[in-house]
């Protein structure tokens, strides 16, 4: 998600800070929780092969025992994805491929940012009053029906009942458009869940209070990245609930509601654009720098 970066000069003005009062911080236990999603969505960046034979370096050793089940894209015109099961998690892992600089044309889906609704034959009965990124919404459509075979089958496969979505960057927002989409098709009884890290804002209100009511949604934004700021919310978008912002001092702050202003959140930490870090957007991540591997180069993009 950098292309959007090119094409608007700032953020506009957010509201005056509310008081710390609300915030929160996880303990190292709980941090630690989330590094086998970290990992998973670092995986994301390697090519199909790789991970079918599970054989991607640091990224797949962190998780030994998963079972690669199916995965796709090219990583330029259809972003990678797979789809596995981790058996000491007990569920169905999806994972998305965030935007890498040198492939143009992520690039220019990032900056495709009209808000349309969804298609309905991929989400039946989903009011029209829901509207996403357009290239965003594509993006996922792209691969909607072939992540669905897999995971279904993968289900079936290892008699599992939980799904579990995740993805940086682009293939953040597209895991989130997933949360919406998986639980129209996948049986009754199914438990999702979805962690996303440097997650831009995916749709409108009306999308963010939909995940809030039917996603179990954890976005994880490190420091001052420049990307969970955009699309602004002058151009009519919102982030849901459930945002963690890893602060200078690697206090992970849990941050209430709907793009919290605090400065301890990313909305209040990013509000002078000088702030801005691009370095940031790759992490570290509880130590974790997403990309298979990391390329140090993607900083200074």
């Amino acid at each position: 998600m950098l292309g959007l970066l090119q094409v608007c000069a700032s953020p506009t003005p957010t509201p005056v800070p509310v008081g710390d009062q609300n915030i929160t911080v996880l303990t190292s236990s709980q941090i630690n929780t989330f590094t086998p999603y970290t990992w998973y969505t670092s995986t994301a960046y390697c090519a199909p092969d790789k991970v079918m034979s599970w054989d991607c370096g640091a990224n797949c050793a962190a998780n030994p025992y998963f079972k690669p089940f199916a995965s796709g894209g090219d990583g330029a015109a259809v972003q990678y994805w797979f789809v596995g099961y981790d058996p000491t998690l007990g569920t169905v892992v999806v994972s998305h491929q965030g935007s890498v600089v040198e492939n143009v044309i992520p690039v220019i889906t990032d900056i495709q940012f009209a808000l349309v609704p969804l298609n309905s034959s991929l989400f039946p009965g989903i009011s029209g009053d829901i509207l996403v990124h357009s290239g965003f919404r594509d993006a996922q459509a792209k691969i909607a029906k072939d992540v669905l075979d897999a995971v279904t089958q993968a289900m079936t496969k290892y008699d599992c009942t939980s799904v579990t979505m995740v993805g940086h960057s682009l293939g953040g927002a597209i895991a989130l458009i997933d949360s919406v989409y998986l639980p129209l098709w996948l049986p009754n009884g199914t438990s999702f869940r979805t962690v996303t890290y440097g997650l831009p804002r995916v749709g409108n209100s009306a999308f963010a209070y939909y995940v809030d009511a039917h996603a179990r949604l954890t976005h994880i934004n490190n420091q001052h990245d420049p990307v969970p700021v955009v699309p602004f919310k002058s151009m009519g978008y919102a982030h849901p609930n459930g945002e963690i912002h890893i602060e200078g001092n690697d206090d992970w702050a849990i941050c209430p509601g709907h793009d919290n202003p605090s400065r301890r959140c990313i909305v209040g930490a990013d509000e002078q654009s000088w702030k801005a870090k691009l370095a940031d957007h790759w992490g570290p991540y509880n130590g974790i720098m997403l990309g298979c591997p990391y390329d140090p180069l993607w900083d200074a993009a």
